[in-house]
């Protein structure tokens, strides 16, 4: 017996189950049309006539999530999205949790877009990126690749648009393409996650990002009110006091001889050099002047090529030894424990890099 009834895949036409297959009924559709013009059929009443199976609301909720989704792991520009601003981090499998985190799951989970928004974190967001240039780059999915490349998209835009710390983000760049050079380079010794010319198209991007940093002009700002030049001599030499990186200084020093006598100062660079480093470190490479003093801002620079410098964030990534849980303190986590703020713990850059080294 012939089955009447409204195919979901051709919306506003009724068909015939017949012997030579399926026929398209006209005078059903357009009395359809009629009645409603939207053919707003129930899907609960479309039954199948050779196995009896019910096409109902819950199949097409079903098959409309999966084309949401579909396309929304099509949308190469987008960056993943998860409504938490935490990720569990686990090293094994358990009864309770299986698999264990990885590097690009965390960079995936972590929200690291919005965070280079926020002056506090934009340093240590690009630090992270660096070390993961200078190591971890292989140890990134394809998604996370996605993301870290978006990431320093967004970064390298703000720069160009705010001339803000230029200088870090070309340190960046010339690691990530150093990096990228010896990657292509060794095709076939390393495992590089990507086709082969995805990696040429990105090292491409970062030399015109390169040149274009390059060329960067800082314009003039005109302001008719109190400038930097106007305030005393000692609130300028407390600003100087409060920089942690010697490059800073000298860059401050360069904009008035008033900064840069300032900039000059022995005491200065001995206190910057106390801060980053122990005085073990101080007898091993010892600068002395002609008259004997010691050469504090040679020593700074001269230490910081075989030392790490001690690092300083406005705000940092935190752990949480109790939940094991990886997260940011504004965002916070739900922790169990009874006194939480004694269980966090910051996470540097180079620790966050550690937490995934299994």
């Amino acid at each position: 017996m012939p089955f009447l009834g409204q195919d979901w895949r051709s919306p506003g036409w009724s068909w015939i189950k017949t012997e030579d297959g399926w026929k398209r009924c006209e005078s059903c559709s357009q009395k359809l049309e009629r009645e409603n013009n939207h053919c707003n059929i129930s899907h609960s009443i479309i039954l199948n006539s050779e196995d009896g199976e019910i096409f109902n609301n819950e199949e097409h909720e079903y098959a409309s999530k999966k084309r949401k989704k579909d396309h929304f792991r099509n949308d190469t520009t987008t960056q993943s999205f998860y409504r938490e601003k935490w990720i569990y981090v686990h090293k094994e499998s358990t009864k309770e949790r299986h698999g264990y985190c990885t590097l690009g799951e965390a960079f995936n989970r972590l929200d690291f877009s919005s965070a280079i928004q926020d002056i506090r974190r934009f340093n240590y967001v690009v630090k992270l990126l660096q070390l993961i240039a200078k190591s971890q780059l292989t140890s990134l999915s394809g998604v996370a690749q996605k993301n870290y490349f978006n990431i320093l998209d967004k970064i390298v835009q703000k720069v160009l648009d705010d001339h803000h710390n230029p200088r870090l983000i070309k340190d960046l760049l010339q690691d990530l393409s150093s990096t990228l050079c010896i990657l292509i380079r060794g095709v076939g010794k390393s495992v590089l996650v990507g086709n082969i010319n995805i990696w040429i198209c990105r090292l491409e991007t970062i030399l015109a990002w390169q040149q274009q940093l390059q060329d960067l002009q800082m314009t003039k700002q005109v302001n008719n009110g109190l400038t930097l030049s106007d305030l005393p001599l000692h609130m300028l030499n407390n600003i100087l006091y409060r920089f942690s990186d010697g490059w800073d200084i000298i860059t401050l020093g360069q904009v008035t001889p008033t900064l840069y006598m300032l900039s000059e100062d022995r005491q200065l660079w001995k206190k910057l050099c106390q801060y980053h480093f122990a005085e073990k470190q101080f007898c091993r490479h010892l600068i002395l002047s002609e008259k004997g003093h010691i050469e504090w801002k040679l020593m700074y620079f001269a230490l910081q090529k075989h030392y790490p410098a001690k690092e300083q964030y406005g705000d940092t990534l935190h752990f949480c030894r109790h939940c094991s849980i990886l997260f940011w303190k504004d965002s916070g986590h739900p922790c169990t424990a009874a006194d939480p703020d004694s269980c966090f713990t910051p996470v540097s850059p180079q620790h966050f890099i550690d937490l995934f080294k299994f």
